[in-house]
């Protein structure tokens, strides 16, 4: 089991999308949150044919959402020939299949199609390592029969005992499969930090983001290079490092894996090398999509994740991309009803983040706006950096 859990048929799937509304969320909040879990559904291949939202205080220990509402899921499921459901949250073992007895159809939560997406993705050796490493980390407490298919490995089959079950024989190859990844991921990450550490003292500037944000549209402009680039979720996995001279000043610029709400625990450990790039950058350039209605909780999400994986004190750039994207609805004069969000003006957002915070850039990477200004700003950043590392290099400015 190298890659996905599922194979995806050609055609694509039709899927219900499952999300539930807790204490002082918003149902406006909720529809936030089903249309990413659409965007990632669509990223997976599948076609969204459905929404459900459930306002409840405490999720159902047995199947995360009410009996009627599971009741009306399945209705549903059974009318329209539904082929998945797939919940916006982790879903316990136990939830997992007794939503799947009750529906009988594949259950997906949010976490496994993460997973699914960055099996998908993952390119390099390196990568598809690191994913799978953390797929069987999510599979393992998860198993029941209907992984007896699994393929057979040697020291597996060897270690069945007298009146073993399939089931414990198939939780011994995976717990064997996970101890030699972790041995494989082990040998990977101390090349990498070989890797990092033969770069010298160079500057390091990395791009962190929500996923989908054009941090890879930014890197091609800056260093000239052609990394992958596409309007999906997660289209980079692998960490690119580009040496990029602006002025006369040479520094390593890496472009990092998206960061997105609820990111599985089992990747943040399996993409350790990966955010040691983020970790041990000097500048920090933090891209947001201003054209999305939701940023400001895409930077908070961004900012605890970075907090998270110990580099939330670093000098940091907040650059808010595809301005040439940005629209809003102007408010009637004659309207006496508060200012909302989608009333603002890009104008309005560039006052308000330019006060709270001078390290602040609007461009549009794709139209190339404003980029000259963003390489000046990142040349002081640089700078800074570099007069303190090597204090008696003054020829270099």
């Amino acid at each position: 089991m190298g890659g996905n859990y599922y194979d995806h048929r050609p055609e694509k799937e039709s899927a219900v999308l499952v999300g539930v509304i807790r204490k002082n969320q918003s149902a406006e909040e909720i529809n936030e949150y089903l249309e990413e879990l659409a965007f990632l559904t669509e990223t997976a291949g599948a076609s969204p044919a459905g929404f459900f939202t459930q306002k409840i205080e405490i999720p159902n220990a047995k199947t995360y959402i009410g009996s009627g509402k599971l009741l009306e899921i399945k209705q549903f499921v059974v009318e329209n020939e539904i082929e998945m459901v797939i919940f916006d949250d982790e879903l316990s073992p136990t939830q997992l299949r007794n939503i799947e007895r009750e529906l009988e159809c594949k259950i997906l939560d949010r976490t496994n199609l993460i997973l699914d997406i960055f099996a998908s993705r993952a390119k390099t050796a390196h990568a598809k390592v690191q994913v799978e490493l953390a797929q069987y980390q999510y599979l393992l407490p998860r198993l029941t029969r209907m992984w007896t298919h699994l393929e057979r490995q040697k020291g597996g089959i060897g270690l069945r005992g007298p009146g073993e079950t399939e089931i414990e024989t198939d939780r011994r190859i995976i717990r064997d499969k996970v101890s030699r990844l972790k041995d494989q991921l082990k040998k990977i990450d101390g090349q990498m930090n070989n890797q990092r550490k033969n770069r010298g003292k160079m500057v390091q500037v990395a791009l962190v983001g929500y996923t989908n944000v054009g941090k890879s549209t930014l890197m091609n402009l800056l260093s000239k290079s052609n990394v992958f680039a596409e309007n999906k979720l997660f289209a980079t996995l692998d960490t690119t490092v580009r040496k990029v001279v602006i002025e006369n000043l040479p520094f390593l610029l890496s472009d990092t894996v998206g960061f997105i709400r609820k990111l599985p625990t089992h990747l943040i450990e399996s993409f350790k090398s990966t955010l040691d790039e983020v970790r041990e950058a000097d500048i920090l350039v933090h891209v947001v999509d201003v054209s999305h209605s939701n940023f400001e909780e895409q930077i908070k999400v961004v900012e605890e994740t970075l907090k998270d994986i110990g580099a939330g004190e670093k000098t940091h750039l907040m650059v808010f991309n595809k301005i040439d994207n940005f629209s809003y609805t102007p408010k009637d004069e004659d309207d006496l009803t508060p200012v909302e969000r989608e009333n603002l003006s890009l104008e309005d957002i560039q006052q308000e983040w330019t006060a709270e915070n001078r390290n602040t850039m609007f461009i549009s990477a794709k139209k190339k706006e404003n980029i000259d200004q963003l390489k000046d700003t990142l040349y002081q950043f640089v700078k800074t950096v570099h007069a303190k590392r090597y204090p008696y290099n003054e020829f270099l400015y």
